[in-house]
């Protein structure tokens, strides 16, 4: 280096042609000089093993157990020995039998059949109440599904689906969207069992889960975000604990949805109900499979649904929904059997139901029975939450075409937002 000065005490020397070059030249590849390349490292003589031997180790072969040496040794031998060729192509086929491509989904019932086998062996001091277990299911699974979402997957679109009047109807929203609509309509139970309410300050223009729903999505300064798990999660843990501390006892319990009421067990139930086919919405949603709830609980969530039939049926002949009664019927006095559509569910969580058709007050009869419809049940469950039309859910229709259609469209008549 020039010191600026000139006065250069560590020359950089000349090349000369005694000299090597400040910078190397590239080196010449060996193929270019002409001269015969090195000969290859010699490879290992395979071993020489006997017939036997070989045989012997194909099913170790087979789960590439060898050491190197032992497999060049049975692969060179398989070119010349046919039966121990077709010995070792079954191994390996056997082989792949043994590790079978799996879900990673997780059955639904294995949380069910894991708490079971806990509680055989330690029972709860205080236990979930049978009427709670769906709901302590349900969002439990439904946490899970949520716990990997990265931004992407909490602001995905997701539309809410339901019938009003008989005709299908949607909202737009996003899976943060969906948890706060869980959220404020548990908000009901809570309030309830005398808990805080989800909404705070916020006011709805109606207490009914859309009103409320809509008034805190208004009242978010910016869209719901994956902040909104947390307070539902908490809020579900509060609600199955509470119930639970209770004995079971508030059952009976009323919950005002607004519109209508429920008791506390049927409420519970009915929010579990919600849990799942939103999670379904959910799933959709982001292209993630979810599978329908475990048989106990699913026969849970069918019967609530066919309990509240009769009444549904009533209130949409007051509407001018439903056709009226035959001509020559008349209601029934309460307890007293009358026309009846029998409701058979197959599949897991199944049963049969027998529907009043005239009065919410009548009990189903099968000397009464008019009609027969058979459904799946999870079919059935999605027919009630509004993401089956009605004319295209049963499996099996026999009888009143009448009847049978006042009850399909009563089912669909049950979802809401």
């Amino acid at each position: 280096m020039n010191s600026g000065n000139g006065d250069d005490r560590h020359p950089t020397p000349k090349p000369g042609p005694d000299r090597p070059p400040r910078i190397p030249l590239p080196r010449a590849s060996v193929e270019d000089t002409g001269h015969p390349l090195p000969d290859p490292a010699p490879r290992p003589a395979p071993l020489v093993l006997e017939h036997r031997v070989l045989k012997a180790l194909l099913g170790a072969w087979a789960l590439a157990a060898c050491s190197p040496e032992e497999t060049a040794a049975v692969e060179e031998h398989l070119g010349d020995c046919g039966s121990c060729a077709d010995e070792a192509r079954r191994l390996r086929e056997a082989v792949g039998l043994l590790h079978p491509s799996e879900s990673l989904d997780l059955d639904p019932s294995l949380r069910a059949r894991v708490l079971d086998g806990c509680l055989e062996r330690r029972p709860p001091r205080i236990p979930v109440p049978a009427w709670a277990a769906p709901y302590d299911a349900e969002t439990a699974r439904l946490d899970a599904l949520l716990q990997d979402f990265g931004d992407a997957e909490w602001h995905a679109p997701v539309r809410l689906r339901w019938f009003r009047k008989d005709e299908p109807t949607s909202r737009r929203t996003t899976v943060a969207g969906v948890i706060a609509h869980l959220l404020t309509v548990d908000g009901l139970v809570a309030l309830a069992l005398g808990l805080p309410d989800p909404m705070g300050d916020v006011a709805a223009d109606r207490p009914t889960p859309a009103g409320r729903t809509e008034a805190y999505w208004r009242a978010s300064h910016y869209p719901p975000t994956r902040a909104v798990r947390a307070p539902w999660r908490e809020q579900s843990h509060d609600l199955v604990r509470t119930v639970s501390f209770t004995g079971g006892g508030t059952g009976g319990l009323c919950v005002p949805y607004g519109d209508f009421e429920l008791p506390l067990h049927d409420a519970m139930l009915d929010r579990a109900f919600e849990c799942w086919v939103h999670a379904e919405d959910i799933a959709e949603a982001v292209d993630y499979p979810y599978e329908a709830p475990s048989g106990n609980d699913l026969h849970q969530l069918v019967d609530l649904a066919a309990r509240l039939l009769p009444t549904v049926l009533s209130a949409r002949r007051r509407a001018g929904l439903a056709a009226p009664p035959p001509a020559g019927r008349h209601l029934v006095p309460a307890g007293e059997p009358g026309r009846s559509l029998r409701l058979e569910i197959e599949g897991s969580g199944g049963g049969e139901w027998l529907i009043p058709l005239d009065s919410p007050a009548a009990v189903g009869s099968a000397e009464h029975e008019v009609a027969h419809v058979a459904l799946d049940g999870a079919e059935f469950c999605r027919l009630a939450a509004g993401h089956v039309p009605p004319e295209e859910a049963a499996a099996g229709q026999v009888g009143d075409r009448a009847a049978i259609r006042d009850v399909l469209f009563a089912a669909a008549s049950l979802s809401r937002m």
